[in-house]
């Protein structure tokens, strides 16, 4: 991205304005409700493969409502929590308050964290940074707040995972992307986890795991809910609401992903595997 005396007052400009337009895509919807109906207890899986416990200085990006980060606080640690979109904060403070945690809530952008250098044991994100666009600069980042030998731990959706191919089927439809930006379920690639890194790390270790999503009754339901409640789906529908031939095409492929996805075997109900890659690693 340079740094600010090479960036250009309309490089700048354009920035800002991808920054706000991130913010409002994750604040449409219900995050918070598709965070606690489809991935409950993705958070904390990540903390335990952080192995997060009392007394350490524990950095949640692209917090959410706090999936993670309040499992980490309830170990003890000493928790922040932080995210691009403070509209979730909210949510997640209540949801703290019902566990009994406190934690901290910062808007931050994972891009330009507003934290110093080798400040935290332990630095994770959950499904979060992984849709930042600029994919070496979100590593870079990470790495730096991290202190050495302390902790970095990530879910990412894969291409090849249910939500990879939501990704796939929406992308014919779903505005272009950034100039320089990648592919979020890119770091769902364990070889391009690995090239991110580099020798910035050691002991990294890639695991792919599944979490079932089983919320709704048909297919037809799934879709209605992830229209309604995920940003990144809101904002693909609104960018062809003006054209009903490709809204209804959207519908069809939308819906013919989740007949075909769906492993369940009764009649009354829906089960989606969606595949994750489980990082964790040590900075050198």
């Amino acid at each position: 991205m340079g740094d600010a005396t090479t960036v250009s007052p309309a490089e700048q400009d354009a920035a800002r304005a991808l920054k706000a337009k991130h913010r409002a895509l994750w604040a449409s919807g219900d995050y918070p409700a598709v965070a606690a109906d489809l991935i409950p207890g993705l958070g904390a899986r990540l903390v335990e493969a952080c192995g997060v416990r009392t007394g350490q200085r524990v950095l949640d990006l692209a917090a959410g409502t706090g999936n993670a980060a309040i499992p980490a606080a309830a170990t003890g640690a000493t928790v922040t929590a932080s995210d691009l979109t403070p509209e979730l904060f909210d949510a997640g403070r209540a949801l703290a308050a019902q566990r009994g945690v406190q934690l901290d809530w910062v808007e931050a952008d994972v891009e330009a964290l507003p934290f110093a250098d080798d400040e935290f044991d332990v630095v994770m994100s959950c499904v979060g940074a992984m849709f930042a666009p600029h994919h070496r600069v979100t590593a870079e980042e990470i790495v730096r707040v991290v202190r050495p030998g302390g902790t970095i731990g990530m879910i990412n959706w894969t291409a090849d995972g249910f939500i990879g191919r939501l990704f796939a089927t929406m992308k014919p439809y779903a505005p272009p992307p950034p100039p320089g930006g990648s592919p979020a379920p890119l770091w769902g690639d364990e070889g391009h986890v690995r090239e991110l890194f580099g020798d910035s790390v050691t002991d990294l270790t890639l695991r792919r795991e599944t979490v079932v999503m089983d919320r709704c009754a048909t297919p037809l339901e799934f879709r209605e809910y992830w229209k309604a409640n995920y940003g990144p789906t809101i904002a693909t529908y609104r960018f062809n609401e003006s054209d009903p031939e490709r809204s209804a095409a959207l519908d069809a492929d939308f819906l013919a992903l989740l007949e075909q996805a769906d492993t369940a075997t009764e009649s009354d109900r829906t089960a989606y595997p969606a595949e994750y890659l489980l990082v964790t690693a040590t900075k050198r």
